[in-house]
Formats: structure tokens, C-alpha cells, sequence
């Protein structure tokens, strides 16, 4: 059975007439960030919501790069791509172009998708391929202990930056409308009902999708 699901227009997903719940989309990979993170409160708001959409897992796909955030796909019980650095939103967007049958989504951190990545997050939002983009911002470089990153504010001490950093942040909001994106919101990890509410309006959007999320790292 192939429907349209939700307002994402021409996209035939198969759905499921199983009734889902958050444990049919949690994996058997033991989940590892450091305690605290606030990956942990993402990652169960979206196993939470992923029943909404009444879609069948092998349709659904997480792509993601390099990062804590990166680490999503493992913990997902749907398909997933743990890419390379800053290079998810080209692989999601040759994915959808070519599955419109897929729901493809887009795990990325503000180093990863913002630094290296940063072109392939402009191009793919431009295009408005049909596809939900999460950047994790936690205004560091968590993974690999503490560096700063493009959204770190001015003057914050890190291991790269001892005397505090001199580059004025990117605003990832700012910059995804200057791509001319035509989905873009901002939430929070500690708030999951804002947080749903949000990814509840992504997925109902016809086109690229971006969510800046703060998340908080120790």
C-alpha cells in the first residue's frame, strides 16, 4: 500500500499497517556518548516520533558524517549511512533525487556540516531536494575533545583556541536563508515537545528541511 504521507507532495512511501512504537525503531548497538550529552535526549525524541509516520523502517534512511551526532544511524533500527566528513547532505541528496520512495534524513553536527561541509549544505538546500537535515550545535568539536568550531562564539577558550577564539560565528539559521531554504527552524534537546513538534512540520514539507537543534556538550 503506497500513499501520500503527510504534506511531502508527489512522494509515494510505502507505509505500514503495523502498529509501531518507539522500540521497533531502537537498535541493539549499545548507545555511547559521554553522560550528560544532549544527544541522548535527541536521539529518544526521535525513536519516539518516527511511529507518527507510519512508514515502514526500510524506508527510511539516516545519513550522517563524522561527529557524536554522526554516530545517530547506529542507533536507529532503519536503514543508515555513516558517511564522510561533512559530505551527508550530497550522498542524501543522490539518494533522494533517486528514491523517491525513501524518507532520507540528514544527521550532522556544526563542525561537520558547517566547516567542511559547509558548501554541500548550502547546495543541497538550494536544490530543495526532499530531505530533513538536523544540525546538531553544541558550538564545539565534541568528538574530538574540545576544539572550536564555526558556531563557537568570539573569545571562547578551547584547546585550539587558548587565548580565545577571533572568528565571529556563523549563524546556521542566517545562512540557511541566505541559501534560500525552504524549510528552516530552530529548537532545543532538553525541550522534546517543541522538539516533535518541530520535526512534525519538517517531515510534512515538500523539500529540503534544515533543524538547528542546541544540544548541549560537557
Amino acid at each position: 500500500m503506497t500513499e501520500l504521507v503527510n504534506g511531502k507532495g508527489l512522494a509515494l512511501i510505502p507505509k505500514t499497517d503495523v502498529k509501531q512504537t518507539l522500540k521497533d525503531f531502537k537498535s541493539d548497538q549499545e548507545v555511547r556518548w559521554c553522560p550528560g550529552c544532549g544527544d541522548y535526549a535527541i536521539l529518544a525524541a526521535v525513536q519516539s516520533f518516527l511511529p507518527e509516520l507510519g512508514l515502514k523502517r526500510e524506508n527510511i534512511v539516516f545519513v550522517s558524517g563524522i561527529g557524536c551526532s554522526s554516530r545517530f544511524p547506529y542507533y536507529l533500527n532503519t536503514y543508515g549511512f555513516h558517511s564522510i566528513h561533512g559530505r551527508a547532505p550530497a550522498i542524501a541528496t543522490g539518494l533522494a533525487s533517486s528514491r523517491p520512495d525513501l524518507s532520507v534524513w540528514v544527521i550532522t553536527g556544526d563542525g561537520d556540516a558547517l566547516s567542511i561541509g559547509g558548501n554541500h549544505l548550502i547546495h543541497a538546500l538550494r536544490r530543495n531536494v526532499n530531505l530533513n537535515i538536523l544540525l546538531f550545535n553544541n558550538r564545539i568539536y565534541g568528538l574530538t575533545k574540545g576544539q572550536y568550531s564555526p558556531t563557537s562564539e568570539v573569545g571562547k577558550i578551547t584547546k585550539s583556541t587558548p587565548m580565545g577564539s577571533l572568528d565571529k560565528p556563523f549563524n546556521p539559521i542566517s545562512l540557511a536563508i541566505g541559501a534560500e531554504a525552504t524549510f528552516v527552524a530552530r529548537t532545543i534537546d532538553s525541550d522534546r515537545k517543541h522538539l516533535q513538534s518541530v520535526l512534525r512540520e519538517a517531515t510534512a514539507h515538500r523539500g529540503s528541511s534544515i533543524v538547528e537543534i542546541y544540544q548541549n556538550c560537557n
